[in-house]
């Protein structure tokens, strides 16, 4: 490490700094996602129980723009057990990204450290 110029050694621990903090920024925002759609599939499941706790002879209306359509039971709960698994993939994804970056960023750490304690004391 003695034989990298100053110039040099500033530019790699610039590099290895932003790498921490987009890392971060990354890991943060992906927690905020994770979060957002857990939201939306557990939203979903009381959706569910509570479809499936009434009569079958109740109306079942959806949502659409600024209206409201009538909608047979079994396609409604096919739609929503559908989106419950699009979610359940998605947080799925999400959390694969969250273990990289959050290795990419421990990694960023790590070099750091080991830069800095096998620096010579000065």
């Amino acid at each position: 490490m003695a034989t990298l110029s100053d110039d040099t050694l500033r530019k790699i621990l610039v590099q290895i700094q932003q790498t921490a903090v987009q890392s971060q920024r990354a890991l943060n925002i992906s927690r905020q996602q994770i979060a957002a759609k857990e939201r939306e599939r557990r939203i979903l499941q009381l959706t569910i129980e509570e479809i499936t706790s009434l009569q079958e002879d109740v109306n079942l209306y959806k949502g659409v723009g600024k209206m409201f359509l009538q909608v047979p039971r079994p396609a409604m709960e096919r739609d929503l057990k559908a989106e419950e698994k699009e979610l359940t993939e998605d947080i799925k994804n999400l959390e694969k990204k969250s273990k990289y970056l959050e290795k990419q960023f421990n990694d960023a750490q790590a070099q750091l450290r080991d830069i800095f304690h096998s620096a010579p004391n000065q």
